[in-house]
């Protein structure tokens, strides 16, 4: 389940240079995990054409296909090679991410790649790789977070080899789910700012909530159309509640108080806010009247809530609004949208935050 709209890993999957930060070992690990996942992958119309597929999974496929078909006649999403094939990957999710963030600070820890430029994790192709991370960085003292995903976006760079392909771990969604999915990723091959996480989520998770909408409205059944605003519900709950407790832990962390509280104290109050915020769930989760098994991705995060997936999803997040207000002045005209945006990736990061936070 997809708490931050989605979760999803930048691999550097090219070895271009050397990075400090980073491993032989853990390049080595982004490569193969891609290279593997690319040479499984089959067009569709072989996945479509065989009598082994499943009917259920080939009416997936072509609805993924009619997706695709949209984003590019409808939202002006790049016509390519992406999504035009399928990999049944056995397993629970593509990629596990790792985030990490100081004890009292929201602030991400970042890792710097050639490519994809600085991120706030590291993704990993085998959990266990991802776990023995997360205990290295905890033997640090900081707050971890370990999460699965379900697609990673290689920028478009991969196009001439196939490009990212459909994989089970998304393509089994609700409609408007894999919509929204879709829509996000190829959204980073539009415009995407080397070490600027929270821009180029932002952006993206505003592309697949405004393109979303629209297909539902086009192209999605009544039923489509009622489970998605049912989800779409849960999620502004989760995330209000959420945006509540991270102002919460800020207020605490950047304490302007006199005399300014101590380590011992902030911590207290940290476990506070946490506390507090898992009851709060709890009550809200009583009134959900969802089917069987899909807010375990919020029990999950819930139960492991800390500064380090706070500060991951707030990437995903905050400047939502200003993206979603710029789509509004440039008329709802995609390309035009798009140029504006452009725009501001062109400035310093300082200058587009201050540029998004005013619209």
């Amino acid at each position: 389940m997809r708490l931050q709209k989605p979760a999803i890993a930048v691999l550097a999957f090219a070895v271009l240079g050397v990075s400090g930060c980073s491993t032989l070992g853990y390049y080595w690990q982004s490569v193969s995990g891609h290279l593997e996942l690319m040479n499984a992958a089959r067009p569709l119309p072989e996945w479509l054409g065989d009598s082994q597929t499943p009917e259920k999974l080939k009416a997936k496929l072509e609805l993924a296909q009619r997706i695709r078909s949209f984003a590019v006649s409808e939202l002006h999403l790049p016509d390519n090679a992406s999504y035009q094939r399928y990999v049944d990957l056995q397993r629970k999710a593509v990629v596990w991410n790792v985030t990490a963030s100081p004890a009292l600070s929201l602030k991400p820890e970042t890792w710097c790649f050639p490519v994809a430029g600085c991120v706030g994790y590291r993704g990993y192709f085998d959990e266990k790789e991802a776990r023995a991370e997360a205990a290295r960085l905890q033997a640090r003292g900081l707050d971890v977070h370990v999460y699965g995903v379900p697609a990673y976006s290689t920028l478009g760079w991969m196009n001439w080899a196939g490009g990212d392909p459909l994989l089970s771990t998304f393509v089994v969604y609700p409609e408007g789910d894999l919509a929204r999915l879709i829509f996000h990723e190829l959204a980073h091959q539009v415009v995407y700012v080397q070490d600027d996480t929270p821009f180029n989520e932002s952006f993206a998770t505003a592309v697949e909530r405004l393109g979303v909408a629209r297909w539902l409205a086009a192209s999605g059944s009544d039923k489509a159309r009622a489970d998605y605003a049912a989800l779409e519900q849960q999620r502004l709950q989760f995330r209000t509640l959420s945006q509540d407790t991270r102002r919460s832990l800020t207020a605490i962390y950047e304490s302007k108080t006199s005399p300014a509280l101590s380590r011992q104290a902030q911590i207290a109050m940290k476990n506070i806010a946490l506390e507090d915020f898992r009851e709060r769930y709890a009550e809200l989760r009583k009134s959900w009247a969802v089917p069987a098994g899909s807010i375990g991705g919020y029990d999950r995060f819930v139960a492991q809530a800390n500064n380090a997936s706070f500060g991951a999803q707030a990437a995903y997040d905050d400047l939502v609004p200003g993206f979603e207000t710029l789509f509004a002045r440039s008329g709802g005209n995609w390309q035009a949208f798009y140029d504006e945006v452009r725009q501001l990736a062109s400035l310093s990061k300082d200058e587009r935050l201050k540029q998004l936070a005013a619209r």
